[in-house]
Parts: structure tokens; C-alpha cells; sequence
């Protein structure tokens, strides 16, 4: 039998998920690990190198075991993982550091490399300095970690490392480098001047081979197969930076389409033929020649849902689904104009990591309902903040696809057509990131041409939500008392950032 199947491979900041698809995109099996998170101290997000691996391993083997398929039919691997933060092996690929994207150690160092490069550094990137973004990061290591930076050998993403142990092969792609500000764009090569302008004039030795997201950077070793049940000399296909994976697996592509993912980062994108260079435009993420998306994001999305459910509804013996559990009490909570608000701001916001969390306007008549749907309307408002400043670059956008695992919920996607008076269109495939691989897989070995040909033949919708008017003049009026409220805390926020520091 003709290979006839895909597998994507999804890491993100928490969950390593192997998803099989068919060439039609249509999921077979799926299988998810949860990792490790650790804090060492305020502001350190950190997780196990070595667990990355174990976790694939795992999630390789337990959705074949699921599928009950052959390895053989298997035509290619894609991957998909998160950006930025930072992920280090050492010069024999011993895994030597590994920081999540929500980490904002490095804070004071971005502040001040903005003060000093920060035009110079968008004018050749189209990025400026922030917390977890990979180069701040790694001047963070050389400053405060010099063993560390002494024993590194290789600069990775966390996809890289996992393509690492399939093939042997140390590299990257284009998506994920340019996405952290480590590329010259629009060129989308590396740069040793912009190297410079971080203070990491020595890292480029750090820097692994540059591929595109389609291109086969090797294939899946006899020691790799024997740990994971696959075929050797099965390709690896690069993959893409998941935000853009998630993009291309929720069925968006061309000039002026929007994808917005509704997981751990609030992420905001518009795909478009060459790249941003408006300063006030978060980064921008090359994905093919003349492919770009043009994004504003922050860590400021479903992660917030996430720490409620974990901190104060899964704990002391907790049984059932917990997201269940908040969706039904988002559902009965009666609505009125002046409910509490919320501010989406637990890892810091992309206006500076000092921003914190907090609800406001609470009532003795308020119960946790009304607290979880304010933390939905929250975190929809920093969404369409967000799509204000790439809309007033002049940016257009033509359609907006919705993804990420907020999209589950029966309320949220709904709120988000709402506060963002669009009609969001909604795909079929849950595993968007892990299907956005599988594409990548499909193009890098020649089952599609490119990404148009992909999507389309790869992707469907199950939904198209559009506005409801009465709703969104309630948001409306609501979003511009949140701004002021956001205005307003700013003094604060500062004045708890000065508390903080010795």
C-alpha cells in the first residue's frame, strides 16, 4: 500500500500532541503528553529539555497504538511548536536549557536594549526588544548564566528539538528564526550585524542550518524509529512557527486573511506579501518567499483561563472536566451591562510585562459565572486591541479564521465575533497546529505544490459566526470603559513593579 498518511507533531508551551491525518486532513488518531512547567523564581517559566523528547516519544507511540496502523503508510513527519522563548543544546546536543515563551526574566534587559538598538533592531527585523523573545533571552544567559552560555552549542526552537532527535539533524526554518527577530527581512537571512546589535556578536556558531517551513531538513534514524515506532527514512518535514501552522490548519492563506489563535498567546495576524515595517507592530513572521504574516500578539490569551482552572478549580481532589465546568457557569450567568471586568494581564501584556491580572467592579450579587465570563470578555478585548493596531496600519483584512483550543468552548468564539464585530469563520480540524505540520509534510514531499494547493485540498469549516448586533454595542460600549480602566492602572502597575525590585 502507498503511504497515505501524515503525521503532525504540535509542541507547545505545556503539551507535546502527536496528531495522524489522512491526505485529506481528515484526523485518524491523536496523542497528547503534558509536560513539566517550572518556576525557579517570579518571572521564570522554565521546562525539562529532556522531557521534550520523552514526551514526543510517547505521543508518537500512543497515536500509532491508537490508529492501530502501520508505520509504512506514514509518507512524511511535519512539526509545528511554539515560538520564542529559548531553548538550548549543548555542543553534543545534550539539552542544556529550556525557557517557555511566557517568561518575562529578561524584562529590564529588553527595556533597556529598546532604549539603546530598539529602532535599529525593527528597522533590519521588524521587531523590537521584548521579555521572552529568543535573542533577549539568550543575552539574558550570557549576562546572568555564562556556564551556561560557555557550554552552548546549539540555538533551537521547540519543535527543532524534537526534529533533532528524529534525524540527527541540527535546523531550523525560516518562520521561527524571523519570529523571534533573528532574521534581516525581508531577505529572511541570518544577519551578524543584528546579532551585534543583541550584544551576541559571538552567537552565530549558535545558529543551526536555515531551511524553509517545507523543506525536508532529514529523515527519521534507526535509533529514532526504535523509540517511536516509526519507519526509518521516513522524511521530517521542517515545519512551521505553530502560530502560522495554526493559521494554515484553520484554512487561512492569502493576502489580507486573518488568523486569530485563541490558545496560550493572543495571537493577531494578517498574512500579506511583504512584511510590516509600522513600529507599532509586533513582529513579523516570514514563512515562504514573499509569504509573511504580519502579527501584534502577547501572552495574554487562553493562558489566563488556564492558571484559573489549574489555581482555583483543579485543586484538593478536584474530579471531572474542569473546562466543562466553566463553560457551564459562563452559560448561566445573567448578563448586565456593568458585570465585573477583567484584565488579561498574568504573564504581563504587551504594552510592558509590568501589567498585571486583576478583576474590577465586583458585587455581592456577582458569583464565579460572572468573574469566568468577565475573564472571556478580557481576554476578546486585548484580542481586538490587538487587530486595531495592525487595522490602523492600514492594514484591510478580507476574512478572519479563529483557532486554538479556546475555540471548544461553546461561548467564547461567539463573544469573539461579538466584541470584534467580524464574522469569524471557524475550521473543522481541532488539531489546527499539528494539521498546519501535516501540510508542511505534504508540501516538502510533494503531495501538494504549495500552501494555496494544500489548504484548500486539506482544510474545512464547520462554521461561520457572525456578529450579534445587540451584543456588540454592549461590547462596544464596555471595550471603551476597559481602555480607560487600562489607561487608568497604568501609574499602578508601575508603582508594583518598583515594589518588586530589590
Amino acid at each position: 500500500m502507498a503511504p497515505d498518511l501524515l503525521l503532525g507533531i504540535d509542541i507547545g508551551n505545556t503539551v507535546v500532541k502527536a496528531v495522524l491525518f489522512d491526505l485529506a486532513g481528515r484526523q485518524v488518531a491523536r496523542h497528547g503528553v503534558d509536560g513539566t512547567t517550572l518556576k525557579p523564581a517570579p518571572g521564570m517559566v522554565e521546562r525539562p529539555v529532556e522531557e521534550l523528547w520523552a514526551n514526543a516519544r510517547a505521543a508518537i507511540l500512543g497515536c500509532l497504538e491508537k490508529a492501530a496502523v502501520v508505520p509504512d503508510r506514514i509518507a512524511a513527519i511535519g512539526l509545528a511548536g511554539h515560538g520564542n522563548g529559548l531553548y538550548l543544546l549543548d555542543r553534543a546536543g545534550e539539552p542544556l536549557l529550556g525557557i517557555q515563551s511566557l517568561d518575562s526574566r529578561a524584562a529590564d534587559l529588553a527595556a533597556e536594549l529598546d532604549r539603546a538598538v530598539g529602532t535599529d533592531l525593527h528597522r533590519i527585523c521588524g521587531q523590537r526588544p521584548w521579555p521572552s523573545q529568543t535573542p533577549t533571552l539568550l543575552a539574558w544567559v550570557k549576562a546572568h548564566l555564562p556556564e551556561v552560555y560557555a557550554r552552548a552549542g546549539t540555538l533551537c526552537f521547540s519543535k527543532d528539538v524534537i526534529g533533532w532527535h528524529l534525524t540527527g539533524q541540527r535546523a531550523s526554518e525560516v518562520s521561527d528564526m524571523s519570529g523571534a527577530g533573528l532574521l534581516r527581512l525581508p531577505e529572511a537571512e541570518y544577519d551578524a550585524g543584528l546579532l551585534s546589535l543583541y550584544g551576541l556578536s559571538d552567537a552565530m556558531p549558535l545558529l543551526p542550518r536555515l531551511c524553509q517551513p517545507t523543506e525536508v531538513v532529514g529523515h527519521v534514524t534507526p535509533t529514532a524509529a526504535t523509540a517511536t515506532g516509526l519507519r526509518a527514512g521516513t522524511p521530517v518535514v521542517a515545519g512551521y512557527f505553530d502560530v502560522v501552522a495554526s493559521a494554515l490548519g484553520s484554512g487561512a492563506i492569502g493576502t489580507g486573511t486573518a488568523s486569530i489563535v485563541l490558545g496560550s498567546w493572543s495571537i493577531n495576524q494578517v498574512f500579506a506579501n511583504a512584511p510590516a515595517r509600522d513600529p507599532d507592530v509586533f513582529m513579523v513572521a516570514a514563512f515562504g518567499p514573499g509569504r509573511f504574516a504580519n502579527m501584534d500578539n502577547s501572552a495574554t490569551s487562553a493562558a489566563n483561563l488556564e492558571w484559573y482552572v489549574r489555581t482555583l478549580i483543579e485543586r484538593e481532589g478536584h474530579t471531572g472536566d474542569a473546562f466543562a465546568e466553566v463553560n457551564a457557569l459562563v452559560g448561566k450567568a445573567a448578563i448586565a451591562s456593568d458585570d465585573p471586568m477583567f484584565h488579561p494581564f498574568l504573564y504581563g501584556g504587551r504594552q510592558g510585562a509590568h501589567q498585571r491580572g486583576g478583576f474590577y467592579g465586583l458585587a455581592g450579587w456577582h458569583d464565579e459565572g460572572h468573574l469566568l465570563r468577565a475573564l472571556y470578555e478580557g481576554v476578546a478585548f486585548e484580542h481586538r486591541r490587538h487587530v486595531e493596531v495592525l487595522t490602523g496600519t492600514g492594514t484591510r483584512i478580507g476574512q478572519v479564521f479563529l483557532s486554538g483550543g479556546g475555540t471548544r468552548s461553546p461561548h467564547w468564539p461567539q463573544m469573539m465575533a461579538d466584541v470584534l464585530g467580524l464574522p469569524i469563520r471557524l475550521g473543522n480540524a481541532e488539531e489546527t497546529g499539528a494539521l498546519g505540520g501535516a501540510i508542511a509534510a505534504a508540501i516538502g514531499t510533494g503531495l501538494h505544490a504549495d500552501e494555496e494547493t494544500a489548504v484548500a485540498a486539506m482544510t474545512t469549516q464547520r462554521a461561520l459566526l457572525s456578529p450579534d448586533p445587540d451584543r456588540k454595542a454592549l461590547h462596544d460600549r464596555r471595550f471603551a470603559v476597559w481602555q480607560r480602566m487600562t489607561r487608568a492602572m497604568e501609574p499602578f502597575w508601575a508603582d508594583l513593579a518598583d515594589l518588586g525590585r530589590p
